[in-house]
């Protein structure tokens, strides 16, 4: 995926570093984005202007000021698949086989809490594939 058309001479090193990033599932290059503003400090968030939610006509509040950054994965219904539905939590998540059943079983309930969009959006469809149905709050 390019994000421009011009051509920029890389060395070896920083070119295997691109293919190594372009081969990265969703989920790795989530991870890989937070240890890189951990270990630098930096934000890969874009910056909010001031002067966006101050435009607003009528002193309305502005929806768009109000953009949701994390995300609550809520598991509403399993559906048919209850145990592939079963596994595939355990994989998503760090539960164990009892705790994973005992989540189904108590559907509707919370899956993950404070997910980032790209990650909630992975989680939602892994568990759509499976036939669940899922909510992103």
């Amino acid at each position: 995926m390019e994000a421009t058309k011009e051509s920029v001479e890389l060395s070896k090193k920083l070119s295997d570093l691109m293919k190594s990033i372009e081969e990265m599932s969703v989920l790795e290059l989530s991870d890989f984005v937070k240890a890189l503003e951990n270990r630098f400090g930096v934000s890969a968030s874009m910056p909010v202007m001031a002067g966006v939610a101050a435009g607003a006509p009528g002193g309305a509040p502005s929806q768009e000021a109000e953009v949701k950054t994390d995300f609550e994965v809520v598991l509403t219904k399993v559906g048919a698949n209850k145990i592939q539905v079963i596994k595939e939590l355990r994989t998503l998540t760090s539960l164990g086989l009892k705790e994973a059943k005992d989540l189904v079983d108590s559907a509707p309930k919370t899956i993950k809490t404070d997910v980032p969009k790209v990650e909630a959006d992975n989680i939602k469809a892994k568990l759509e594939a499976v036939g669940a149905t899922v909510e992103l709050k």
